[in-house]
């Protein structure tokens, strides 16, 4: 059931309605109940797998919790224990994950190096698995380091895990930020549910207006590249506001159905092309992949005993300075690829991890000299330029990771790059045809995504500066709030591209 379905949008009304006309008390059942259905609706056989992440994370983490209870003087035996215990949760549900998405991609590399001919069968891969059991398993990293308690109730646990806003493309949600807010009696809001509705029809504009219009090019431009060799910058420009609108677009949508139930979401996207280096733009894309990454892996890697004698011995032989960089260096790089792997089981995700991750690797070793060398041609840091400077040159970078995230392969991205050095002919969008309305209404298409991009742009810049825009426009008089709210209503239908011809979300597939 897509997010862009007429059926999804009947199903969150009765979902709300009947969530505040029910007592109170059950407000939690009802939601865990409308959860299931929702992900049942993709397929009856699909809830094993999300059934098998629930019971096995909530034994895992209650058997933790017995473990810290017992009485013992030897903590260094009841630590090792609850670490085996870890253990075991995480390699049943990692090894589901991976057994089901990457196994495949691992049997065809074997193969081909080793002339053999193993096969695996193929396993439809659940909707929002990679969401869900990081999520999981973050929640168990959690109990077992002390941050938060086990959940007692299965029900309730399985909530938390399955809360069906969230389920298909995160947020990747924490048990001691969400767990509480799905539990606690809300009360109807009027107010709360215009926010929210606001924010799922700006969602919905992001995704039908500007993504699913952007996404005909980059679609047809990505899967024949050769016969459009003059447009490889547009097909990554493309792509990068294809990617935006879809991705964000989408987050809006999902915050904005938790709000018409009183639940708050974690923030996953902060005007990431606004960013001034790699490491900014992570801190402001997919914001809770960044930091489960960083608590989950960075830390523990970075700190481990292990690295910490790395460390010591790359201080004697290379100095203090790189000494104490490269240990985050290699723990950054070791993120980024598992980023990459993450992203799918292909060659040219593996790619796009270790490109972001060398680059930041990269950066924190050349952090000396880079100051150095701004102290000696006297870069004025707080000058707008310099700004504006950071943020092409972090976009141009960002840009360049695209075409390894949308290419089919990694010889395509190194195609297209070459392509966008040696050719441009813009002429060439002009021959593609916008869906069943043909390449006549192609120009038309090409000014809704640049008007589009524009009022993103706009809305992006007041947002930087700190204006709430929701805000703003709830303090103007009627007439001018109703015009806005209906100039996005009546957009959707007349400027987007219909559900039908696009699909649903992009990291739904995830």
């Amino acid at each position: 059931m897509s997010f862009v379905a007429t059926e999804f949008l009947l199903f969150v009304a009765i979902a709300a309605a009947g969530y505040y006309l029910i007592p109170k008390r059950f407000q939690w059942m009802w939601l865990l109940l409308f959860s299931y259905i929702y992900y049942s609706s993709s397929g009856i056989k699909l809830l094993f797998f999300l059934l098998f992440t629930t019971l096995t994370t909530y034994g895992a983490a209650i058997w933790i919790e017995q473990v810290n209870q017992q009485q013992s003087d030897d903590k260094k035996k009841i630590g090792k224990k609850k670490r085996n215990i870890t253990i075991i949760g995480l390699l049943l549900n990692f090894g589901m994950l991976a057994l089901l998405k990457y196994v495949n991609f691992g049997i065809v590399n074997i193969n081909h190096i080793l002339h053999t001919d193993f096969t695996f069968p193929d396993f439809l891969l659940p909707l929002g698995i990679s969401f869900y059991t990081f999520q999981s398993m973050g929640y168990l990293l959690d109990v077992n380091w002390g941050k938060c308690k086990a959940e007692h109730n299965p029900f309730r646990f399985a909530l938390f895990v399955s809360f069906f806003p969230q389920l298909l493309q995160g947020p990747i949600g924490r048990f001691d930020r969400l767990a509480h807010q799905l539990y606690t009696e809300h009360s109807f809001d009027w107010e709360r549910t215009e926010r929210a509705l606001q924010l799922i029809l700006w969602g919905f504009f992001k995704k039908m207006v500007l993504a699913d219009n952007a996404g005909i090019f980059v679609d047809r431009i990505f899967g024949n590249y050769q016969t459009y060799p003059g447009l490889s910058i547009f097909a990554v420009l493309l792509y990068s506001a294809q990617l935006y609108g879809d991705f964000s677009g989408g987050m809006d949508v999902v915050m904005g159905i938790a709000d018409l139930f009183g639940i708050t979401m974690d923030d996953n996207f902060r005007r990431p092309y606004f960013a001034r280096s790699i490491t900014d733009f992570w801190h402001r894309w997919h914001i809770t992949l960044g930091t489960w990454m960083k608590d989950y892996i960075f830390y523990p890697l970075s700190l481990s005993r292990p690295m910490n004698r790395f460390g010591k011995f790359a201080r004697k032989r290379f100095g203090k300075n790189i000494g104490r960089t490269l240990p985050i260096c290699i723990a950054n790089i070791v993120v980024f690829l598992v980023v990459g792997i993450w992203h799918g089981a292909a060659w040219k995700f593996i790619v796009y991890g270790l490109y972001n991750g060398l680059i930041i690797a990269f950066s924190g070793l050349m952090a000396q000299n880079y100051r150095k060398w701004k102290q000696a041609l006297h870069v004025n840091e707080k000058a707008n330029s310099w700004m504006v400077f950071q943020i092409l040159r972090t976009f141009l970078l960002v840009n360049i990771s695209w075409f390894f995230d949308r290419a089919n392969s990694i010889s395509d991205a190194w195609g297209m790059m070459k392509n966008a050095l040696t050719h441009f002919n813009p002429t060439e969008l002009f021959a593609i045809p916008m869906g069943e309305s043909g390449i006549g209404f192609t120009p038309v298409g090409l000014g809704i995504i640049i008007f589009a991009s524009v009022i993103l742009f706009i809305v992006s810049v007041l947002q930087e500066r700190g204006i709430c825009v929701r805000s703003a426009i709830a303090a103007k008089p009627i007439v001018i709030r109703w015009a806005v709210y209906l100039f996005l209503i009546f957009a959707l239908p007349v400027l987007g591209q219909p559900p039908s011809a696009t699909g649903g979300f992009i990291y739904a597939q995830f």
